[in-house]
């Protein structure tokens, strides 16, 4: 019997190393935020000092391993085999949890994923066993009371019996109180910082850096070293113990040392402070990161570590009546299991893509200039944003004029980072506020052994700051606030999910038995599968996508436009065609395909519209003409691709709702405007590919006899729906399709046209 339970822990730990990765690529943002967002440094470079940070963390974190083993309930009321159960199905859901998160690009907590699926797993566990029948509940009060867990065998049990309420709510209202903290915050000292030393700090940095540093640093020493000694397991007692009777000492010891250091460095070698203090605190934010969340992923394994220990301590055992009261003493983490789980840790902050896509969510939310917003407004952000602008009116009446125009000197030239190459989202100022305010926070949670969602923290205290910073300006607040109520909200849907998932995962495993476990898991390992594989192809077409704009200059500016062109016009002569197939055919399949193939040149051609400041940017000044008949063509492309759109969506939900097909001669119509469409566009793509547009003449003719054949087959319609042979859902599809169809004849004429003019002009014709 103990064969098959060194298997589930065997599992367990799998599930660990998997949980280890996708964790990670989860709150690698909690970590490299800020110096990614403020390029302090070269990602790798960046990267490198998170992985030490990370490395240093993991082995003082034991202290925190006893929340995942008696934090959220009492394991002394659970036998071996039940116990294995919930650590199984708390694992499992929280692989599926980070894994969907990461794969949506929205930061989640993992402290509140892994709280929720103890709670709920606990739950289910404990219900399972109240609803027992009366024997086994008598057999395990009298077990409870043989254990002296009970003092009164006539006692009667419920879910509080179970369940370290205490410590769970003392965890939860922590978590969400480092919300509002974080916030409150990291807004405050952004914009005492921004004051002191405005947006054009580089002057007033040389003469009060090292103050600045100096605090930094010793903030950092405080509560990265003294207050995390207590959880360092590689610290004796008498070297904690001399720590924390000399505090005094150390604090401004190490303040007095830091400021002058600082300052030398900077006066003699001209070492930058603040990118110092950004590296070195993502060096600290890193190690507390690994100090406070690495129970969330290995915590539960090490657990059911331990209680495999204590079952085979007693061989004879049956695991379904073997006490698990020995989990609820202090237990030691063994230091391999750290150091392994730190050396995962590293490997994945370098090599996963999808910790990149969750950095460029918070790091898009708190950049200072405007551009491309993910999250679209809503009727909160609105309101919050109009509430403000008018609080802000009403105060500017009440502030002293002086102090009012020597606030705004203060936080003038914020945009002066959009005119740097390849510029951050924003400076070392606020990258050096956010990474000290979350460090300090984290750290202090972590000398409490309070696991504080370090998700929760950075990100707010991020947006803090960048509200502070002003960066929430007129153009994207209603976009940011947005932003944040979204990934807000999504925290509340993983501690709602997290429970529920969790809940029901200990029924299946309960009642689907060994072979029911297996099943399980094998879909869960082929669900993680599928969607790193969907999200590398996704990250690869995203990063081809952006390649392609920034590395498009004067010298490759037309090459450029022509492929894009040829190859949209292909497309659109396809499912154009494909979108008439699939109607004749009813074939949802084909006009679903022919949906996704529109969208993705929609999304693409977007893309480069919204980054044209980027491409125009890039050009030399007698070039900024071509920019501008690049964005003509552009714009003709988008309205050939919203016509096309237009055109197949109104088909597929036709055939979808299962409505009447076409006549065949109204289908016949649609293939004749298909073949004039396939020669209008053709010419196009081969007077771009040839440089040629001698065709004109032929193209204006083609586009005079598609039109005539287009309003000759309306005029068919007219005279159908008259005879009664037509329904009205019919009408209103076919006369839909005329006009889209008619739309793609005349833009196919303005697309020529303008990508003629662009390659004359690039020609110097």
């Amino acid at each position: 019997m103990e064969h098959i339970y060194l298997v589930l822990v065997g599992i367990l730990f799998l599930l660990a190393v998997s949980d280890l990765i996708v964790g990670v690529s989860n709150d690698a943002v909690n970590f490299l935020n800020a110096a990614v967002g403020s390029k302090v440094a070269s990602f790798r470079t960046i990267i490198v000092v998170a992985a030490l940070g990370v490395l240093v963390g993991a082995v003082s974190s034991s202290g925190m391993m006893e929340v995942a083993r008696k934090g959220i309930f009492h394991p002394q009321m659970f036998y071996f085999s039940e116990i294995m159960i919930i650590f199984l199905a708390v694992m499992t859901t929280d692989v599926i949890m980070l894994d969907t998160f990461n794969s949506m690009g929205l930061p989640t907590s993992t402290t509140v994923s892994i709280v929720f699926e103890l709670l709920g797993a606990a739950v289910a566990m404990a219900s399972i066993k109240l609803s027992a029948s009366v024997a086994s509940i008598t057999a395990f009060k009298h077990y409870l009371f043989q254990s002296h867990l009970i003092a009164n065998m006539h006692q009667s049990l419920g879910l509080g019996d179970f369940i370290n309420s205490n410590k769970a709510l003392a965890i939860i209202s922590g978590i969400l109180f480092s919300v509002a903290v974080a916030f409150i915050v990291g807004a405050i000292i952004q914009y005492i910082a921004r004051i002191i030393f405005s947006f054009n700090y580089k002057k007033r940095m040389r003469w009060f850096g090292g103050l600045w540093g100096g605090i930094a640093f010793t903030a950092i020493t405080y509560f990265i070293v003294i207050k995390g000694a207590n959880s360092a397991s590689y610290l004796t007692h008498d070297t904690k113990s001399w720590i924390l009777n000399n505090t005094s000492l150390i604090m401004w010891g190490g303040f007095i040392f830091w400021t002058i250091f600082l300052q030398l460095l900077n006066w003699i070698f001209k070492i930058n402070i603040l990118k110092t203090i950004v590296l070195v605190g993502t060096f600290s934010l890193a190690l507390a990161f690994a100090g406070n969340d690495l129970v969330n992923f290995i915590g539960v394994p090490i657990a059911g570590y331990n209680a495999f220990e204590i079952f085979m301590h007693n061989p004879a055992a049956d695991p379904n009546t073997a006490s698990m009261i020995g989990m609820a003493g202090k237990v030691a983490t063994p230091i391999y299991f750290l150091l392994f789980a730190g050396l995962v840790m590293m490997l994945t902050l370098a090599f996963s893509r999808k910790a990149k896509t969750v950095i460029k969510t918070s790091v898009d939310l708190s950049r200072q200039d405007e551009g491309d917003e993910r999250f679209k407004s809503n009727a909160v952000s609105k309101i919050l944003v109009r509430s403000s602008i008018n609080f802000s009116k009403g105060l500017s009446r009440v502030v002293p004029v002086p102090v009012s125009r020597f606030l705004n000197r203060q936080f003038e030239n914020g945009n002066e980072l959009a005119k740097e190459k390849d510029a951050p989202a924003f400076d070392l100022i606020r990258a050096s506020v956010t990474l000290v305010v979350a460090s300090l926070l984290i750290a202090l949670g972590t000398s409490l052994t309070l696991p504080l969602s370090t998700t929760y923290v950075t990100f707010m205290v991020a947006m803090g700051t960048s509200l502070a910073d002003k960066a929430w300006d007129r153009e994207s607040a209603v976009y940011r606030i947005s932003g944040v109520f979204s990934v807000v909200g999504g925290w509340f849907i993983t501690a709602f999910t997290a429970f529920s998932a969790a809940f029901i995962v200990v029924y299946l495993f309960y009642y689907g038995g060994t072979i029911g476990i297996f099943i399980i898991l094998a879909i869960v390992a082929y669900m993680v599968f599928r969607s790193y594989r969907s999200h590398n192809k996704k990250s690869t077409a995203k990063e081809l996508e952006n390649e392609g704009v920034y590395s498009i200059t004067d010298d490759n500016l037309l090459e450029r436009s022509n492929a894009t062109v040829i190859s949209n016009l292909k497309k659109i002569i396809r499912e154009y065609r494909h979108t008439i197939e699939g109607l004749s055919k009813e074939n949802v399949k084909e006009l679903k395909k022919a949906k996704k193939v529109i969208n993705e040149m929609a999304v693409s051609t977007k893309y480069l519209k919204d980054h044209m400041n980027v491409i125009i940017e890039r050009l030399e000044e007698q070039s900024i003409d071509s920019g501008y008949l690049m964005v003509q063509v552009l714009d003709y492309m988008r309205e050939m691709i919203h016509s096309i759109s237009f055109f197949n969506e109104p088909v597929l939900e036709h055939v979808d709702n299962n409505h009447k097909p076409l006549r065949d001669d109204q289908l016949s119509e649609l293939k004749e405007l298909s073949s004039y469409l396939d020669s209008l566009l053709k010419i196009t793509m081969h007077s771009v590919m040839m440089d040629d547009y001698n065709k004109q003449e032929e193209l204006l003719k083609l586009q005079e006899d598609s039109l005539t054949f287009l309003e000759k087959s309306r005029k068919n319609q007219i005279q159908r729906i008259k005879k009664g042979e037509v329904g009205t859902r019919n009408s209103i599809l076919f006369l839909n399709m005329l006009t889209e169809s008619k739309n793609l004849f005349l833009q196919s004429v303005n697309l020529f046209k303008a990508q003629r003019d662009f390659t004359q002009f690039k020609d110097g014709v």
